[in-house]
């Protein structure tokens, strides 16, 4: 499943263009000082048409692999297929989501009535859009001083990170895999930082690691490249790392 939808979102991301986004030195510096990210919604390269047919194909993978229900998959088309519902309901996803806006970040990001899989539908579908604008931003703006857990370009989760040969951390966002620095031993979700309440786990060949936050109950994986012969592959570390999910939730955490 993990290989079909980066197969699918690769395609989609080599047809979206590379957005043009300006961002003012004072707002940006505003934004990161308050933890907000940087790319409103107008900012993301969004063909309606195109991500339509994205938000279909990412339906139609997951239900292939039983990781979506019949019904929910139903519903979720019946959103592809009416605009004029799908675009407000993206729109206000993304800015309760991101947390862009002073005093957004609603946990209520999607309708009550909503097929309760259309979080993550959502999230794989935008990804390729997102993307874009990581890259645009990586190219002109610099992020060394963000110092939260979540994404300074979109706002969402780390889900991925590696360990450079320095023995410092870098995130990977979870929605767009825009990247940043951020405390070796301070759990992003929860900011807990006291060592005794963070367990770490590796593989037997060291290459692949967890971090586990006692507090919250949420890990994350990482790529140790201190001693590795190949630069980070988010996109196949990911999959190849899919055994340490089972291990970690084993172990009581949450992804």
């Amino acid at each position: 499943m993990q290989i079909a939808l980066v197969d699918m979102q690769r395609r989609v991301q080599s047809r979206v263009p590379l957005p043009w986004i300006q961002v003012d030195p004072e707002w940006q510096r505003a934004q990161q000082s308050a933890g907000r990210p940087l790319v409103r919604f107008r900012d993301i390269p969004l063909e309606w048409s195109d991500f339509r047919l994205t938000l279909r194909q990412t339906a139609d993978i997951l239900l292939r692999f039983d990781a979506l229900e019949r019904p929910d998959y139903d519903k979720i088309l019946a959103l592809a297929r009416d605009g004029n519902a799908l675009e407000p309901l993206v729109s206000a996803w993304y800015d309760a989501s991101s947390g862009v806006e002073a005093g957004s970040g609603s946990r209520h990001r999607v309708p009550s009535d909503a097929p309760a899989s259309l979080d993550q539908v959502l999230v794989l579908a935008l990804r390729p859009f997102l993307a874009r604008c990581a890259e645009a931003l990586s190219q002109r703006v610099d992020l060394g001083s963000w110092m939260h857990g979540n994404c300074p370009v979109c706002g969402w989760e780390p889900d991925f990170a590696v360990i450079t040969p320095s023995a410092d951390r870098r995130l990977f966002c979870g929605r767009c895999v825009a990247q940043w620095s951020f405390g070796p031993l301070t759990c992003p979700f929860c900011a807990n930082d006291d060592r005794a309440l963070i367990t770490s786990f590796a593989t037997r060949d060291g290459r692949y690691r967890v971090s586990a936050c006692d507090v919250c109950r949420r890990y994350l994986k990482a790529y140790d490249a201190r001693h590795a012969q190949r630069p980070v592959m988010v996109a196949v570390d990911t999959i190849a790392t899919l055994p340490l999910d089972a291990a970690a939730m084993q172990r009581g955490y949450v992804g």
